[in-house]
């Protein structure tokens, strides 16, 4: 006689039920199908670098993981010489003099480190002011925390830059979180020191605290290098920085990250990072150590190369018709969609047409229908000839 298998009914957690849908999940799944019957499918959808991390990180994280020093747990901060390894390469790059110990926070990704920060300040009811369109992780997090969201709409009439003047007294008063982004993914726009001025300003005021998200710090264009939101006089006061050796080094997979600025923010990010990690992997964080402080000519010769990714992919634009912006900084271009056309619509009609993957805009929020995003993340080969099929349309 078979005894019936004992079973239990799971219930998740209401917070489950807040979590943001994964609009890009459907974007693979999408041209995993299109791959899998057989088609060259050209992605240009995906954020992911596609360069190889260098050869001298590379090798001494091979080195490193042979120490027995590394066998054993990382101090829960992290080692110093990395931290310090990130003061040294903010104070060469921005002239920023950053407290290695007290405004350095260590971080598996930037990822995490951007969800933290809600959790971290925001109470369940609380305002969060998050760009629109943005990267939907910021969304993720004000949910885990049961915050709300109030959008800044950043609008090519006004360089996608938001318009501080625009935010309602009501949101000024509830707010106690804003999210910034430059480079910015999506848009690809860039953001000069006095935009950051007003920010320090606007943030000081109404008692809010920036997150500035410079995950494309060093990807800059035309001979200019992005501005860090820290350069600006009293940023360390009302806020902190986000920065991710993903795109700078080629270090996406080895999730290693920063957070610096304001030491009581840190001292809180490192407060709970203590009830969830226990570091990174110590060779890994000597691995970042070189990252940072060897020479930095492989990261100029990155930025050469989406910079001449871009060139290539606007040259094909013009031949078609195809009108838009060039970027500024990060590896991404921000393209207007055909008339006629909504931005899921339109990604859609490339995949299947022209086996081209594109990320709609209306994926990362509201304001960014209308356009569709496009990654530098492919050979010129590639890119031309992806302009070339869908010039074979007839859209523009």
């Amino acid at each position: 006689m078979n005894n019936p298998k004992p079973s239990i009914t799971i219930q998740p957690a209401d917070v489950m039920g807040r979590l943001p849908k994964q609009f890009f999940a459907t974007l693979v799944q999408n041209v995993n199908r299109e791959i899998a019957g057989g088609h060259d499918v050209i992605n240009l959808g995906q954020g992911n670098p596609d360069r190889p991390t260098p050869d001298h990180i590379v090798k001494a994280a091979q080195e490193a993981v042979a120490k027995p020093l590394y066998h054993k747990y990382s101090p829960f901060t992290g080692h110093s010489f990395l931290k310090e390894a990130v003061a040294q390469r903010y104070l060469e790059d921005y002239g920023v003099t950053v407290d290695p110990e007290k405004e350095v926070a260590i971080l598996f990704g930037g990822k995490t480190g951007l969800v933290q920060i809600s959790q971290i300040l925001l109470n369940p009811g609380d305002l969060c002011l998050v760009p629109d369109p943005g990267y939907p992780d910021y969304w993720s997090g004000v949910a885990l925390a049961g915050a709300e969201m109030s959008f800044l709409p950043l609008r090519e009439e006004n360089n996608f830059l938001p318009d501080y003047s625009s935010v309602s007294s009501q949101d000024k008063q509830r707010a106690k979180l804003m999210f910034l982004n430059y480079p910015n993914n999506p848009t690809s726009a860039t953001a000069p020191l006095s935009f950051y001025e007003d920010t320090v300003r606007f943030a000081a005021e109404n008692n809010i605290v920036v997150a500035s998200d410079f995950a494309y710090g060093a990807i800059g264009f035309d001979g200019h290098r992005p501005v860090s939101f820290l350069e600006t006089p009293g940023a360390k006061e009302v806020g902190i920085e986000y920065y991710t050796l993903s795109k700078t080094y080629n270090m996406a997979g080895w999730r290693v990250a920063f957070a610096l600025g304001n030491e009581k923010i840190i001292s809180l990010i490192n407060q709970l990072q203590d009830h969830i990690y226990v570091s990174l992997f110590g060779a890994v964080q000597e691995a970042a150590k070189v990252a940072l402080t060897s020479s930095q000519q492989p990261v100029a010769d990155l930025v050469a190369v989406y910079e001449s990714r871009r060139n290539a992919l606007f040259a094909a634009l013009e031949e078609i018709g195809w009108q838009a912006r060039k970027p500024g900084g990060s590896f991404f271009a921000w393209l207007p969609v055909p008339k006629g056309y909504d931005s899921a619509g339109f990604a859609e009609l490339l995949l299947e047409k022209a086996k081209v993957a594109v990320a709609p805009g209306i994926g990362f929020g509201k304001h960014g229908e209308g356009f569709v995003r496009v990654g530098l993340l492919s050979s010129e080969d590639r890119l031309q000839e992806a302009v070339h099929r869908i010039g074979r349309l007839s859209l523009f």
